[in-house]
């Protein structure tokens, strides 16, 4: 069972993938990584490939890690706790906040997570949904500030009036 906001998770919402954190409830260990939904299959149609999409394991899956695997093998499913960190709607995003959260926690830097290898490849062309956000918040802030209400060059102005002072 997956748990996203403390509650149970078993049917596929929007986005098309999670980042994830897998807890062994015994050892305290943990990992942290991401799945898609759903995977891109060929299959052949009247003479003609043809790509669908199809359901991946994500409700079965434990990680790609083999001792994490092997652990779940010996303690069994019920020994570990699986929380959905993040629903994400691309694969950027998905590849960019499993390494954020793999970077804050240190995980190669300590034996308490499974985790032996970060990976990524992210381009900024990925991560739009980000810099809308970062850039409204941003706006927010120099209109809460009235900061944004001056033009560039009274901005200017104003900063070398203080400085001379």
């Amino acid at each position: 069972m997956w748990l996203y906001n403390e509650q149970e998770y078993s049917e596929i919402g929007e986005g098309i993938g999670f980042v994830y954190l897998i807890t062994n409830l015994r050892t305290n260990r943990k990992y942290i990584g991401k799945k898609n939904f759903y995977f891109s299959k060929t299959k052949q149609v009247k003479g003609k490939k043809k790509r669908i999409k199809v359901e991946s394991d994500w409700r079965d899956y434990y990680g790609s890690n083999e001792e994490l695997n092997h652990h779940v093998n010996i303690f069994g499913k019920d020994a570990f706790k699986r929380e959905i960190l993040r629903l994400c709607s691309s694969k950027g995003e998905m590849s960019y906040f499993e390494a954020k959260y793999q970077f804050e926690n240190s995980v190669l830097e300590s034996d308490n997570w499974y985790n032996s290898w970060i990976s990524c490849k992210i381009h900024t062309k990925h991560l739009t949904f980000l810099k809308n956000h970062s850039m409204i918040n941003k706006v927010k802030k120099e209109v809460k500030d009235g900061s944004s209400a001056q033009k560039p060059s009274e901005k200017r102005q104003t900063k070398s009036r203080q400085s001379k002072t």
